[in-house]
């Protein structure tokens, strides 16, 4: 039967395509609800309080990965097995987003709106990735890709 309960996000693919968003939604939440030391190293957490998390993040995942860490119990332990397996898209989707901003440019796009929210999109990659992306890198990307009779010093 469907999982009938309303999810506060999109559950983890068992593909793990929306991993990064997913650990970011996770995180949120369960700093929200004080619960975010229970999956930090040397947590002092109680039984009861690791068990919320343990609800919560199993709410998030795909059935498949439901039964398959059926017998985790411990949310720090199942928050590194699942880092493990997925935290590789990394290593894809970083080079990824370094070739889509290599590329991009504002020609390319029928307004100024749907340029910036490529640009956002892609630096948003990189910043989950890890990669520090200033205001002033995207400034330097959107005036590098201007041609060069419509530039003024």
């Amino acid at each position: 039967m469907a999982n009938l309960a309303k999810l506060d996000f999109a559950a983890l693919d068992i593909t793990g395509k929306n991993y990064l968003t997913w650990v970011l939604d996770t995180k949120i939440h369960l700093e929200a609800g004080n619960l975010g030391d229970t999956i930090r190293e040397e947590n002092i957490s109680s039984s009861q309080d690791r068990a919320k998390p343990m609800i919560f993040i199993r709410r998030h995942l795909d059935e498949g990965q439901k039964n398959e860490y059926l017998t985790v119990e411990d949310p720090l332990a199942l928050w590194k097995t699942l880092r493990n397996r997925y935290n590789h898209k990394t290593i894809v989707i970083l080079p990824k987003a370094h070739y889509e901003l290599t590329h991009l440019r504002i020609q390319d796009f029928k307004s100024v709106a749907e340029y910036n929210s490529a640009l956002f999109k892609i630096t948003s990659q990189m910043k989950l990735c890890g990669d520090t992306i200033t205001e002033e890198d995207m400034l330097e990307k959107t005036f590098s890709t201007f041609h060069a009779s419509n530039v003024l010093f």
